[in-house]
């Protein structure tokens, strides 16, 4: 902690906040995400940070700046809500998150922060990291206009079992792990209660349980349980009393419907769910957040750069089912979010997944209401982000292109704005 300040206070020495401004921005065509349809002739009129209008173009009002996007197709700030900005990103090397300190993982984080905010994804929820805590420095430092970078939910640590998926395994002892590495480490209920009111406490926006075994953990294995369904439901009720959701890490069918009954708001991954866990998904309103493109980048740069066989391995087992699996839950009309897990793959490459969503059944515009107002509906938070509409914050990104035809356009934004500031 006494790290995170003393970089904070770095950042605010060196580093100006760029204020918004009265724009009127000018589209040849609106995404309209709440209604499904394509927009033409609008414009936006942008007041401080927020859209205060939205009506067919006319003259700029008066002090503001008239932004021409007519020539590209806009849409609302993208929203990826399984990230991990502020970590060191996977490689071949175990130890690299030990080896990096809080400070230098923050330091990380701020410029994996600013390659995902200039493609185009305005919003994330960064659903945890090994060094506890560095996401909420991170958070602040981007509300504080310190460093650029995306509007950020954080988790603070994962909740898991001792030697479970959220722990780094495999390169000491994990008892010999420094403390800040450590914070969710829970082995009761009691104790999951414990760590969750700490994380809320010192800045958690929402809690990141662990309910199976992972892929890239040593010695953890996707399929089976790990946090008890009494584990999960404590964290749950801990966070419900303070009015904040909690995700679930689950691969495993038995995790996922442990999870379902426990209450949690949403599950990860999903990678092995069933038939009776899809069900059990669309009944309680469960969301499901599958990032089914990342398991093409393991499997080609993770075997190139020599990524420990254990996870090439359960990757392997996982990518093909968990895709077959998030098609089944389109068909049955399971709310789905986006989410890619950026941090596996280089972050700046969230938007790659919009065509493997569309590959595996859903049309154009349900991957981009994924990634908008479905994904705002998770958060809570529809009334103020994921659509452009009146009283939103000022979220944009303009593409040239149509990207109902061609949806591989998102993964090249032209131009962004958050909170009504001009990024590119």
């Amino acid at each position: 902690m006494r790290a995170a300040r003393a970089l904070a206070i770095a950042l605010a020495c060196t580093s100006t906040p760029v204020f918004a401004q009265s724009f009127y921005v000018e589209t040849g065509r609106i995404v309209d995400v709440a209604s499904g349809q394509m927009l033409s002739g609008q414009c936006v009129t942008i007041e401080a940070d927020r859209i205060s209008a939205v009506a067919p173009c006319g003259p700029t009002p008066t002090g503001a700046q008239r932004v021409d996007w007519s020539a590209f197709t806009v849409l609302p700030g993208l929203i990826d809500l399984h990230t991990h900005l502020a970590d060191t990103g996977q490689s071949a090397d175990l130890a690299l998150p030990l080896k990096t300190s809080p400070a230098g993982t923050a330091l990380i984080g701020a410029y994996h922060a600013k390659v995902t905010l200039e493609e185009g994804f305005t919003t994330v929820r960064d659903v945890g990291t090994y060094r506890g805590l560095t996401d909420v420095a991170l958070k602040n430092a981007i509300n504080a206009g310190h460093v650029p970078g995306p509007r950020m939910f954080v988790a603070g640590a994962y909740i898991t079992i001792p030697k479970g998926g959220g722990e780094l395994n495999g390169v000491i002892p994990n008892e010999q792990l420094p403390a800040d590495m450590r914070l969710g480490v829970a082995s009761t209920p009691e104790e999951a209660r414990t760590k969750t009111e700490f994380l809320i406490q010192n800045g958690a926006d929402f809690i990141k349980t662990i309910a199976t075994g992972a892929v890239l953990a040593i010695g953890t294995e996707p399929g089976e349980p790990e946090m008890t369904e009494a584990q999960l439901r404590a964290v749950v009720e801990t966070a419900k009393a303070k009015g904040i959701f909690v995700t679930a890490h689950a691969h495993g069918a038995i995790g996922i419907k442990n999870a379902i009954r426990a209450g949690v708001r949403s599950v990860e991954h999903a990678s092995l769910i069933d038939d009776e866990a899809l069900a059990m998904a669309k009944k309680a309103g469960t969301w499901l957040v599958m990032d089914i493109y990342n398991g093409d980048y393991i499997n080609d740069i993770g075997t190139k750069e020599g990524w420990p066989e254990e996870y090439l391995r359960k990757n392997r087992e996982t990518t093909d089912v968990q895709r077959a699996g998030f098609a089944k839950a389109v068909k049955m009309g399971v709310k789905i979010a986006y989410g890619t897990d950026s941090g596996v793959y280089p972050h700046g490459l969230n938007g790659r997944q919009f065509a493997y969503m569309v590959r595996y059944g859903m049309t154009p515009m349900q991957a981009i209401q994924s990634a908008t107002i479905r994904a705002a509906e998770l958060l809570g938070k529809e009334d103020i982000l994921g659509s452009i509409a009146v009283g939103r914050y000022a979220d944009l990104v303009a593409v040239k292109g149509d990207p109902l035809t061609d949806i591989r356009l998102l993964e090249n934004v032209a131009h962004v704005m958050k909170d009504g500031a001009l990024v590119r």
